[in-house]
């Protein structure tokens, strides 16, 4: 199973603090948007989001079709076909993707100590 790309989803307090404190860490803004709360930060290839206001708790994030630097692979496997073996294998989903899409989507599952992890596809 290809989950792609990796990084943690933080939500942050005060995303100017949270973003300055990353830099004093070595990374750099990679993406996102001040003005829309949230930023992406990268140091080699780790990837941190920082998000105000977007949600409750912090969340790992795999992103499949995506390498670390948001470039498009050429061989992954969709989201779709992961929350198929997933829940083939009993795995409880929090959301789902639709199943009969295509391209965009994504799911969420809760691992056994309550942290969220998101597979999120934007191709």
């Amino acid at each position: 199973m290809k989950l792609g790309a990796f990084s943690i989803s933080l939500s942050v307090k005060d995303l100017q603090a949270s973003k300055a404190f990353y830099e004093k860490l070595g990374f750099s803004e990679f993406g996102g948007d001040m003005e829309k709360n949230y930023l992406i930060m990268k140091n080699g290839n780790t990837l941190i989001g920082l998000f105000h206001g977007m949600f409750e708790n912090n969340i790992l994030t795999f992103n499949p079709g995506w390498d670390e630097n948001a470039n498009t692979l050429e061989n992954f496997d969709d989201v779709r076909e992961i929350q198929k073996d997933l829940k083939g294998k009993g795995v409880d989903l929090e959301t789902e993707a639709d199943e009969s899409s295509s391209g965009p989507a994504s799911f969420v599952v809760i691992d056994p100590d309550g942290n969220a992890i998101l597979v999120d596809q934007h191709i």
